[in-house]
């Protein structure tokens, strides 16, 4: 695909590589998936732009992962903003688009509603949760919360976990017509493992750098060329309305020689349903059942992400209900 071709902009990730620096790429930009997000949910500013910047994340780190099935980032911390969970399912069939959902949990009583979003997270972790499906283990790689930003935590994840040096721009907007988000991630390409220092991080805060992992003068030269470019980014850029992602990338980096590769769509998707639901109220006993039925005789379920709405019987759950379903009864 030339650099020249024009793609749908919105909703879409677009993968790229820069030959001349040996380092790999994704641009993306959310805007009906991130407004189907957060109209789920009544969140405050703050929540909404935690919310925010880890769906523009999972965007960008899902698609680069060799993925069957499922990719989740979850931030927990013990202040206001509990937690901030995403997911991202891989298209199921080519041409199909990836499906996203996040939601996040908070203490509204010790929220700061329009103050600074990442510091009300407080001390916890990030955490890249991947799952290929049936039949195979799940993986979880977690990082303390560091820096200044959800982005900073997910580089220290790539540096530390998988031995990457990967950078991130993001911004993210709420407009006249609807949210507008967008970001540029970059990625050393995976080559020799690189010998990792024996002490602390160089950079700010105890945070991996580049120089703890590129050990080549080359590599670490072109790493901080291309660095230094995206630095230059502009928010017009990533989420301004008429820039396409390939004029982005040539004004950027066409010293570097960008080379795109066919987009990838994405959507809002959910995979909630009844039946889901009533699995995993499965391992429940009947008495645990009773104390969640209502008044009303029925056992109520919400999905977080979705916002849909579930009633059941009460006889027809927990495990005894599947045994004696399991036994004919």
């Amino acid at each position: 695909m030339s650099l020249g071709s024009k793609i749908a902009w919105d909703d879409t990730v677009l993968p790229f590589q820069l030959d001349r620096s040996d380092i790999r790429g994704r641009a993306v930009r959310l805007d009906g998936v991130l407004d189907n997000i957060l109209s789920q949910h009544d969140y405050p500013p703050a929540i909404e732009a935690l919310v925010a910047e880890a769906a523009i994340l999972t965007a960008l780190i899902g698609p680069a992962i060799k993925l069957r099935w499922k990719l989740s980032l979850q931030v927990r911390g013990d202040g206001p903003a509990r937690l901030v969970a995403t997911d991202y399912y891989a298209p199921e069939k080519e041409g199909q688009p990836g499906r996203i959902r996040a939601y996040a949990s908070y203490d509204e009583d010790r929220l700061h509603p329009n103050g600074d979003p990442f510091p009300q997270i407080g001390r916890g972790y990030f955490a890249v949760l991947i799952d290929q499906g049936k039949g195979t283990t799940p993986y979880s790689g977690l990082t303390p919360i560091a820096g200044h930003a959800l982005a900073d935590c997910a580089q220290t994840y790539f540096a530390q976990s998988e031995q990457l040096p990967t950078r991130f721009a993001l911004t993210s907007e709420r407009a006249a017509d609807g949210w507008r988000a967008g970001g540029l991630m970059l990625q050393k390409m995976p080559g020799v493992p690189p010998r990792m220092k024996e002490e602390g991080g160089s950079g700010a805060g105890g945070l991996l750098d580049a120089a703890d992992l590129l050990t080549d003068d080359n590599e670490l030269e072109a790493w901080s060329r291309a660095n230094i470019l995206l630095e230059t980014v502009t928010a017009d850029e990533l989420i301004g309305p008429t820039i396409q992602p390939t004029d982005t990338l040539v004004r950027l980096f066409h010293e570097e020689r960008p080379r795109v590769f066919d987009p990838v769509p994405v959507a809002f998707g959910c995979t909630c349903s009844a039946d889901r639901v009533r699995q995993s109220l499965s391992i429940y006993s009947q008495r645990d059942i009773g104390h969640m039925t209502t008044e009303e005789g029925i056992v109520t379920a919400d999905c977080q992400f979705c916002g849909a709405h579930y009633e059941f019987d009460p006889k027809t759950l927990g495990f005894e209900a599947e045994e004696a379903k399991g036994d004919g009864g």
